[in-house]
This record gives C-alpha cells, sequence and structure tokens, in this order.
C-alpha cells in the first residue's frame, strides 16, 4: 500500500520577510518523519518569535526615548510661553518629562498585570544609573561634585530607597495609601528645593535657543505621549516574550534589558555633555532621578494599581543591591579626593554593576 502524502502551506509573518511561505511536506506512512518536521517547524517559529521579541524591545526603547524627548521640548517650551518660572519648570515639567519613560512603562505594565515589570523597571533603573551611567561618565572624565550631594541629594536618595524598602519588603506589596505617602514625602522635597537650593535648581533648566511655534509645540506634545505609551506596549509584548523565551521571569528581564534601555536618555546626556566639554555634569542630576524614579514612577503607579511581588529575587536580591550601590556613591566622593570622582571610582561602580548582572541572571 503506498503512503498517502498530503502538502500543507503555512503563511506567517516572520522577521526576514513580511510573509514566508514554508511548504512542509508530511508522509504519514513514516511517523518518524512526520516527528522530526515538526520539531523543524517548531524550532524554527521559536528562533521567529525570539527575533520578533527583540524587535519589539528595540523598537519600545527607540519610541520611548523620541517620546520622551519631544515631550521634554514641548513642555518646557510651553511652560516658558506661560512665563512659569523657572525655578517650576525645573522640579515638576522637567523632573516629571524625563522619567515619563520609566513611569508610562511601571504603570501600563501594572495594569497589564506584569507588576514585577514595573518594579524591575524602576529598581533596575536606579542601579543602572549609578553603576552604569555614572560610571562610563566618570571613566571618560573626571567631574566635580556639587556640595548639595551630601547636604540633600544622597540623604533624600537614601530616605526614599529605605521608605520603599520598608514599604515593599515585609508583605512584598505597595498599596495605595504607601503609594500616597511617597507622592506626599516628594512634594515636600520639591518645597525644600524651592526654598533653600533655588540656584542649583535653576541653572539645570536651558531654555531652548528659539521659541517654538504653537502648532509645533503641539505636535511634538501629541507625538510625544503616542509615543511613550506604543513604546511601552512594545517593550511590555517584547519583554515578557523574552522571558517565556529564555524561562526566565519579567523580573529579570525587566532588571537587566528594560532598565538599562530606559537609562540610554540619561547616558546619551552625560557622554555628549563630556564630548561638549560642558562643566554641568551633575551627579545631582542622576540622583535626582533615582528619586523620582522611586517617588514619582513608584508613587504614582501604586495610586493607579498596587503593585505585588511576584518573584521574590526582587526582595532578595535586587533591593539590597540597589540600597548598597546607592551608599557606596558617598564614599566614593569623598575618597580619595573630596568631591571628586574619577576613573577610579568608575572601575568600581561597572565593576560592582557587572557583579550584580552575573549573580542576578544565574
Amino acid at each position: 500500500m503506498k503512503s498517502l502524502k498530503v502538502e500543507y502551506f503555512f503563511v506567517f509573518t516572520s522577521v526576514d520577510s513580511l510573509f514566508k511561505v514554508l511548504l512542509l511536506r508530511i508522509d504519514f506512512g513514516s511517523a518518524f518523519r512526520l516527528a522530526e518536521q515538526t520539531q523543524i517547524l517548531t524550532l524554527y517559529l521559536l528562533k521567529n518569535r525570539g527575533m520578533q521579541n527583540i524587535l519589539f524591545v528595540l523598537g519600545g526603547l527607540v519610541l520611548l526615548i523620541a517620546g520622551g524627548n519631544w515631550l521634554l521640548k514641548s513642555a518646557v517650551d510651553l511652560s516658558l510661553k506661560l512665563n512659569i518660572p523657572k525655578i517650576v519648570i525645573g522640579m515638576t515639567v522637567v523632573s516629571f518629562a524625563t522619567s515619563a519613560p520609566e513611569l508610562i512603562v511601571s504603570v501600563n505594565a501594572a495594569l497589564d498585570g506584569f507588576p514585577d515589570l514595573a518594579l524591575g523597571n524602576v529598581v533596575g533603573s536606579n542601579i543602572a544609573n549609578l553603576g552604569l551611567v555614572l560610571a562610563i561618565t566618570i571613566l571618560l572624565s573626571s567631574i566635580d561634585v556639587r556640595r548639595s550631594f551630601y547636604t540633600t541629594d544622597w540623604p533624600v536618595m537614601m530616605l526614599a530607597s529605605l521608605l520603599f524598602f520598608f514599604f515593599i519588603y515585609f508583605d512584598g506589596l505597595l498599596e495605595l495609601y504607601e503609594g500616597v505617602i511617597m507622592i506626599v514625602f516628594l512634594f515636600i522635597f520639591l518645597v525644600y528645593l524651592l526654598r533653600f537650593q533655588k540656584k542649583a535648581v535653576e541653572e539645570d533648566v536651558e531654555p531652548p535657543a528659539a521659541m517654538l511655534p504653537i502648532w509645533k509645540t503641539s505636535l511634538f506634545l501629541g507625538l510625544g505621549g503616542v509615543a511613550l505609551w506604543g513604546g511601552s506596549e512594545l517593550l511590555i509584548t517584547g519583554a515578557v516574550g523574552l522571558a517565556q523565551n529564555f524561562g526566565v521571569s519579567e523580573r529579570i528581564i525587566a532588571i537587566t534589558v528594560v532598565s538599562i534601555g530606559t537609562s540610554i536618555p540619561e547616558l546619551a546626556a552625560s557622554v555628549i555633555a563630556i564630548i561638549n566639554k560642558e562643566k554641568a555634569i551633575s551627579l545631582g542630576n542622576l540622583i535626582g532621578s533615582n528619586i523620582f524614579n522611586l517617588l514619582a514612577v513608584l508613587g504614582i503607579t501604586a495610586i493607579i494599581k498596587p503593585i505585588k511581588v511576584m518573584d521574590d529575587g526582587l526582595l532578595t536580591n535586587d533591593i539590597f543591591w540597589m540600597l548598597g550601590i546607592s551608599f557606596l556613591i558617598l564614599p566614593l566622593v569623598f575618597i580619595p579626593k573630596g568631591l571628586r570622582l574619577g576613573w577610579r571610582d568608575g572601575l568600581i561602580l561597572i565593576g560592582v554593576y557587572l557583579t550584580f548582572v552575573y549573580f542576578t541572571v544565574n
């Protein structure tokens, strides 16, 4: 009896081309051949899904970075058009706009049912800001540290970090009332800056060379919002897909890939400032970003939807690395030269960061 042969055509999307047709000849007279062809088809699909997820992550990061820049440009321009004081722009508009990628990703992840992405994004971003962004910056060029580092910036960052630790460590849950407390703490911090550090904040606000037409401001504002939301959707889809492909939790992808991606704007700004030999490379800017990530991003996310830890590694590993590298900055600033960070400090920080990534992934 002749074996029965049937031809099937599968049409699907792949990263190599928009549509690809795979011809699969199935021989029902050979069970082994059927199993072999099924395995080949499965591996091919898995490979393409992995590539698609990587493209989703990369595309999401591009949209987040572009959206953040558009939002920042339009927000500052609109604020200046409305004659809002520079001190208010520096403390609110600029701070919120530069933290917009982390905020949108965390809120969207929590609403989509991926709380570990929301938490891992912020914790990993705070670690990357100091262990990667700051390290690369001071490896390229030494920087002087303002006096406000040890009088305000570092103590507030440690207080915010410890507040987050005590809120989430014991019950693994960041609730609505805790989010409210974090926002109140942030408000008190902003009032303090307004009262005692007005000049320092004003210096960090650079007005545009020329005001934009109102239609351009509106266009950038709209494009920024759409790009941020679309980018967060792509990033979350790709990150969850990668976690499934590699058999790891969403937390691992968030604490490494996602957090590095959302720290790219800070890294780019620091490197460009070094290349242009600009003196205003402030450690306070990175620490301020960490403060906003903890108090604003997680505070607002918890108010919208309480965040529950799903992967205990965040409580037994990641949060302690965040506290440790945050504390490490203080002695590095004073040793061996007071209020200065050099290439040796950069090597220490990047060594700590790579150690963190190694132990976290393994």
